[in-house]
């Protein structure tokens, strides 16, 4: 909030550990220039899985889940935020949903295994760009963790159009560019399955 507040920035902290009655959530936070969180986003989406390497999580045996997906309005700079966080990334109708409700930029702080993320992450991050039209944010943590688990890194800014504008590999350090946000209308406009998606039943 210090960092923000003395640099007159945005900030995104990817995500903390918050403590509820009985387990925790992990929540990710955005704070404004003056130094105030302007929004919150408990994950939604809970990394339950049994890896082909025999890795095993469970983050559910100490996390809670969310139950809301957050679009943030930033009134100075006049664009809406979608907020998630790494799992989520594998649920694309959380992606859509947030789109449909105004959001033109999409945040995906993540610490994506190095099992699974040379094979889905780059390819993951930009189907979500590409399915909404919107610029896709996502820091991600990159080397070993404490417990020994090694995380894949290449934090990335993505285009609507789905090109990646910046991959931060497996670096420490900052990436940035610059965005035009009349490019996520351009995109909606040419690929308009947002508005175009039929509801139908299933005969299975």
């Amino acid at each position: 909030m210090e960092l923000a507040k003395s640099n007159v920035v945005y900030i995104l902290v990817g995500s903390l550990p918050i403590k509820l009655k009985n387990k925790i959530t992990n929540r990710s936070f955005l704070i404004g220039p003056d130094g105030k969180i302007l929004y919150k986003y408990d994950k939604i989406h809970l990394y339950d899985v049994n890896l082909p390497n025999g890795d095993i999580y469970r983050e559910s045996d100490t996390y809670s889940p969310g139950n809301q997906a957050v679009v943030g309005q930033i009134k100075k700079n006049k664009f809406k935020i979608g907020m998630t966080i790494c799992y989520d990334l594998r649920f694309p109708n959380l992606y859509q949903d947030l789109a449909k409700n105004g959001a033109e930029i999409i945040t995906v702080p993540s610490a994506f295994s190095n099992v699974t993320g040379p094979y889905h992450w780059h390819t993951l991050l930009k189907a979500r760009a590409i399915e909404t039209g919107s610029f896709i944010i996502a820091p991600a943590q990159s080397g070993k963790h404490q417990c020994g688990r090694i995380s894949f890194g290449h934090s990335l800014i993505i285009s609507p159009w789905g090109k990646v504008l910046r991959d931060g590999k497996k670096k420490e350090g900052l990436i940035y560019t610059k965005i035009n946000l009349k490019e996520v209308t351009l995109a909606r406009q040419a690929i308009p399955s947002l508005i175009s998606r039929k509801e139908y039943s299933a005969n299975i």
